[in-house]
Formats: C-alpha cells, sequence, structure tokens
C-alpha cells in the first residue's frame, strides 16, 4: 500500500543571476524564488574570460594599499 504525501511538492520557481541579468525557470521544493551572483552563463570557467567579481570594494581598497605609490611612499618614511 503506498503512503500518501510521501514526496515533496515541486513549485516552480525562477532562479535570476544578479551578473547577468539571465532569468531561468525551474522547479524546486523551495517556494520563494532564488537569486544567486554568479551562473554558468557568466562564470569566468566556463566563459574563458577573466571577471573580477567586486564585493565591498575589496580589490579596490587592495590595489590603493599595494599600489606602486603607496609602497614608495611607505619606503620613503623614516622608521619609528
Amino acid at each position: 500500500m503506498p503512503k500518501a504525501n510521501l514526496h515533496p511538492k515541486y513549485n516552480p520557481i525562477t532562479i535570476t543571476c544578479a551578473g547577468c541579468k539571465t532569468v531561468y525557470n525551474t522547479r524546486s521544493t523551495s517556494t520563494s524564488n532564488i537569486s544567486v551572483e554568479i551562473c554558468a552563463a557568466c562564470h569566468p570557467y566556463y566563459t574563458g574570460q577573466q571577471r573580477l567579481v567586486d564585493t565591498e570594494g575589496r580589490v579596490d581598497r587592495f590595489n590603493k594599499k599595494y599600489s606602486r605609490e603607496a609602497m614608495a611612499q611607505r619606503r620613503a618614511q623614516p622608521k619609528k
């Protein structure tokens, strides 16, 4: 005798990529829509293109801190 309500219900949802705005329609046990940062359409591994995903300005802060000018200024300052 089969059990009733054994399998979860699959609801239609949309998955939206924040990078390239691609929308995928699929089904899931989740009831809410999903938003992802990078999908297969814009991921550097699949596209072959280098792309920096800058989260909260980390790349800019790194470049500013370790640029040639900043390093030269640090070397020029006398040590205490």
